[in-house]
Formats: structure tokens, sequence, C-alpha cells
């Protein structure tokens, strides 16, 4: 069985996921085999907090090319987690 810290793999911090934290959301990169349930608990384990919805998002690999060769980039999951209005914050940004 995956641990926690298997499953939420990091938070991304981008603009937008920046500005949607004042409305308690926060968005993590997550294992691709994780789902609602496993992302919920993990959460809650890692950062003490309750969360009261979880919303994922898949990403395809996109193809590239070097020379004649092609492939594809490793897929992705996002998910985003909204929480309680009772829960503190989880401070990604520490000193």
């Amino acid at each position: 069985m995956k641990t926690s810290r298997d499953i939420i793999k990091r938070p991304v911090i981008t603009e937008r996921s920046t500005d949607v934290m004042a409305d308690r959301k926060y968005t993590f990169e997550v294992d691709v085999r994780a789902n609602k349930t496993a992302v919920k608990d993990a959460v809650e384990e890692i950062f003490d907090v309750k969360v009261e919805k979880v919303n994922i998002m898949n990403y395809k690999g996109k193809s590239k090319r070097v020379g004649r060769y092609t492939g594809l980039t490793n897929r992705r999951r996002k998910a985003v987690v909204t929480l309680t209005a009772d829960s503190k914050e989880i401070e990604l940004f520490e000193a």
C-alpha cells in the first residue's frame, strides 16, 4: 500500500493556483493511480486539515521528438483540494 507521501508528489505553484488559495483551494500533483478518496486521506494526514472536496484532472503526455526518435513526456494527474471553513490553512511557503 502506498503511503501519503507517495500519493502527494508536490504542490503546484503557479499564478493561478496561488490566486485560488484565498478560497481555501490548494493544488497538488498526485500519483496517476490515486483516486479522490486516497488524495483526501493523504492531505488530511500530512497537513492535519479537513478536506471538503477533491477535484482531479488528468493530463496526457505530450509528443516530443529528438532527432528521428519520437516519444511521449510523462502523463500527470493534478488534484485541487478544497478545505472546510473551520480548518487551518496549509503553509506552503515556509521560511
